[in-house]
C-alpha cells in the first residue's frame, strides 16, 4: 500500500471537492461516506484494545452506512478487528485496506473533515500518512455552515450564527496549521477558490506532493460523486443554473454583520490572502468574543475526547446511517 492520504479542513470547505478529484484520478479506493473514526467512534467506544469496546463498536459499525458502502464481508472483518485491532487507528486501517485490496487498488483516503484536532495522534498511528488541508474564504464558510443548520453559537448569541461560525472557522483553521507545520514535509495547504478556479495550476502541485498521477483530463472525464453533482447547501442555485461557490458572500451576507465578522477574524482573514469588504474597527467586546469561543470550542473539543460525553450525546450507527 502507498501511504494514505487525509484531508482535513473546516467543514463546508471543500473537503469532498477534492476527495473526489482524487478518486476520479484513479487509484484510490472508492468510498463514499466518511469513517468519523478519530473524532466519533474513538470518544464513543473508548480504547478498542478491550474485547468488550471492540464488540460494541463492530455491532454497531456493522449496521452503519459506513459499511453498507465498503462491500466488504461482515464476518471477516469482524475476524480481523477482533483478531488485529486494539486502537482506532489500527480499525480504519483495516478496513480502508480490505476496501483497497477489493478494488485492486494501492491507496486510500479519509475525508473526514473534523480530524483536523487529532492529526498529530494520526500522524503517528500512521507514520507515512500525508496531509491535505483545504482552506476556503471564511465568509463563504459560514453562510454555507449557518444554512446547514450546523453553526454552534453559545446561547446568548443565538441571533449571531454567522459570527460563532466565523469564529469556529478560525479556531479550526488555527489547528490545521499548528500541525501542519509540526509534520513538515507531510503537510500541503491548498485554496479552495485556487482549486475551484485554477485546477491545472493547483493539481500537479498535489500530484507532486503526494506522488500520484493526477491528470486533469481523466479527472474530468470520470468525475465522481460532487464533480458530477455539487455537494452544496444552496440548492436553489444549481436548480436555477447559476452555481457560485466562489465569492458567494459578496450577495449573500448580510452586510449589518459583515463589518462584525470581519473584525472578529479579520487578522487571520489577512494572513491568508482573504481581502476585507469593510474597514478596521477593534474593540473590547469583540476581543472578549474571541476569547470567549476559542475557550468555548477548546473544552468542548477536550471534553469529546477526554470525558463520557460524547457517548450521551450522538450515536455512532445514526450518524453513518443518516450521511
Amino acid at each position: 500500500m502507498k501511504p494514505p492520504v487525509f484531508i482535513v479542513g473546516c467543514p463546508r470547505s471543500g473537503t469532498s471537492l477534492l476527495y473526489h478529484l482524487l478518486l476520479s484520478a484513479g487509484g484510490f479506493a472508492e468510498f463514499h461516506t466518511q469513517m468519523n473514526a478519530y473524532d466519533v467512534l474513538d470518544p464513543i467506544y473508548g480504547p478498542l484494545s478491550s474485547a468488550g469496546n471492540r464488540t460494541r463498536m463492530m455491532r454497531d459499525w456493522l449496521q452503519s452506512k459506513a459499511f453498507q458502502v465498503s462491500g466488504l464481508d461482515a464476518g471477516r472483518i469482524e475476524a480481523r478487528v477482533q483478531a488485529e485491532c486494539r486502537n482506532v487507528g489500527d480499525f480504519l486501517r483495516i478496513v480502508m485496506g480490505e476496501i483497497a485490496a477489493a478494488q485492486r487498488v494501492e491507496r486510500w483516503s479519509d475525508s473526514t473533515p473534523t480530524n483536523i484536532p487529532h492529526m498529530l495522534r494520526i500522524a503517528s498511528d500512521f507514520p507515512d500518512a500525508q496531509f491535505l488541508h483545504i482552506i476556503r474564504d471564511p465568509r463563504d464558510v459560514a453562510l454555507s455552515l449557518v444554512k446547514r443548520g450546523w453553526a454552534r453559537p453559545l446561547p446568548w448569541d443565538r441571533d449571531k450564527a454567522l459570527l460563532a461560525a466565523g469564529l469556529y472557522w478560525e479556531w479550526i483553521v488555527h489547528r490545521g496549521r499548528d500541525h501542519g507545520g509540526q509534520l513538515q514535509s507531510r503537510y500541503l495547504e491548498l485554496r479552495y477558490e485556487e482549486l475551484v478556479e485554477k485546477p491545472r495550476t493547483i493539481l500537479p502541485q498535489v500530484a507532486e506532493f503526494l506522488h500520484q498521477d493526477l491528470d486533469y483530463d481523466r479527472i474530468v472525464q470520470r468525475s465522481v460523486g460532487s464533480l458530477k453533482t455539487p455537494l452544496t447547501a444552496f440548492t436553489d442555485e444549481l436548480k436555477q443554473g447559476a452555481f457560485e461557490p466562489v465569492g458567494r458572500w459578496k450577495e449573500k451576507f448580510p452586510p449589518e454583520q459583515l463589518q462584525q465578522f470581519e473584525d472578529l477574524i479579520g487578522n487571520t482573514m489577512a494572513e491568508l490572502g482573504y481581502v476585507r469588504a469593510t474597514s478596521a474597527h477593534q474593540g473590547f467586546l469583540l476581543r472578549r468574543k474571541r476569547l470567549e469561543y476559542d475557550l468555548f470550542y477548546s473544552l468542548k473539543q477536550w471534553a469529546k475526547v477526554n470525558t463520557p460525553l460524547s457517548r450521551w450525546f450522538v450515536n455512532y450507527s445514526e450518524i453513518l446511517i443518516d450521511k
